[in-house]
């Protein structure tokens, strides 16, 4: 496991003073990075060698968000690899021990130069220490685009919205995702996945469907293709 400590900052928080989830999201992608780069298998490394770990997935549950200015330790584990795939827990801990959010999540292991993925090579695989993997019920499943919905303004992708890769970071469809949510809905779980990455000057078109208990928003290319499918479950939902 690796971990970290810090303090939720002002810059973090929302209007009641406790941790967003796009910034919940950045500590768990910096927690990420930061493990890497303690074994010398960071940015740099990837950049070099052209290859990445690109997101596909994402499953997050909140007991509760953190507030301004509390102590918290980020944890971050890898519990398994399979062909180009590998698979990441997290957790946002209190200064308690408290497990305040957590997450699963699935990455493919991309070559750059190619565009594709491929098989993940042996000293990587010797250098992440697996542990066991969290209890989070039913796991990642595929999801499903509704085929019903409201299409919102369309949105385009600025240059802050790119990371390393040369492309849109993964919390950033989170983040406009979030726009569709209702303040009074209290979020409880949230689920995403990856499905083409959006460059500077795309035109994402927001597809929201509101149900009972479900928000979920398809962030839609123009040509009807799927960047990202992201769903929010509201606490006291039942998952399906």
């Amino acid at each position: 496991m690796f971990e970290f400590e810090s303090r939720i900052r002002y810059s973090e928080v929302d209007g009641s003073g406790v941790l967003t989830v796009p910034a919940l999201l950045d500590y768990f992608q910096d927690a990420s990075v930061f493990h890497s780069e303690s074994l010398g298998l960071g940015v740099d490394h990837l950049m070099k060698e052209q290859i990445a770990w690109v997101l596909s997935s994402w499953q997050i549950k909140i007991e509760r968000m953190p507030k301004l200015y509390e102590k918290v330790k980020v944890q971050t584990w890898p519990h398994g690899f399979k062909s180009f795939f590998g698979y990441r827990n997290f957790a946002i801990c209190s200064e308690q021990g408290e497990m305040l959010a957590y997450a699963n999540s699935t990455w493919v292991f991309m070559n750059m130069a190619t565009g594709r993925p491929s098989k993940i090579p042996e000293y990587m695989l010797e250098a992440y220490v697996m542990d066991e993997p969290l209890p989070m019920g039913e796991g990642i499943r595929k999801m499903t685009v509704p085929e019903e919905y409201q299409e919102e303004n369309a949105i385009s992708v600025h240059k802050y919205f790119i990371d390393t890769n040369g492309h849109m970071n993964n919390g950033k469809y989170v983040l406009v995702a979030m726009e569709y949510v209702p303040e009074d809905f209290i979020i409880e779980e949230i689920r995403a996945e990856y499905k083409k990455s959006a460059m500077c000057g795309d035109v994402i078109l927001p597809r929201v469907t509101k149900e009972e208990h479900k928000i979920t928003v398809n962030l839609a290319a123009e040509d009807g293709r799927t960047y990202a499918v992201v769903e929010f479950l509201e606490r006291g939902a039942v998952c399906d």
